[in-house]
């Protein structure tokens, strides 16, 4: 079975590179880039795992990430969360809200696919 992954993250290159590196693993990406619809397309979407970007137009993924963890649906939703900001702040925040990962920018391709694979075994 195939598994699918969501990118959440507005800049085209990242988008691009993570799309690019995880569809050659074997996953199937789809992405959105707007941080106001974006629990209604993971809510549309039931992706297997979520890769979400901090700093989104419209809503902070943390925000969004609050939103997740309240809805039954996407509770235990597997998230790997990038920011461009790596500080110690940063990271308590997002693990109070019930991140599963969270990775700074920049960040290794390997790192990606690796923490994927252990997020969603299989």
């Amino acid at each position: 079975m195939t598994k699918q992954v969501l990118v959440i993250e507005d800049e085209p290159n990242i988008v691009a590179a993570i799309s690019f590196i995880l569809s050659r693993d074997g996953w199937l990406v789809e992405t959105h880039t707007n941080g106001e619809t974006a629990v209604q397309a993971v809510l549309d979407a039931r992706p297997d795992a979520l890769i979400l970007d901090v700093m989104l137009p419209g809503r902070s993924g943390y925000d969004i990430l609050q939103e997740l963890r309240a809805h039954d649906l996407t509770r235990r939703l597997p998230v790997l969360m990038l920011t461009a900001r790596g500080q110690r702040t940063d990271r308590e925040q997002a693990e109070r809200l019930g991140v599963n990962r969270f990775m700074t920018k920049p960040f290794s391709n390997a790192e990606v696919v690796d923490t994927l694979n252990e997020l969603v075994p299989g």
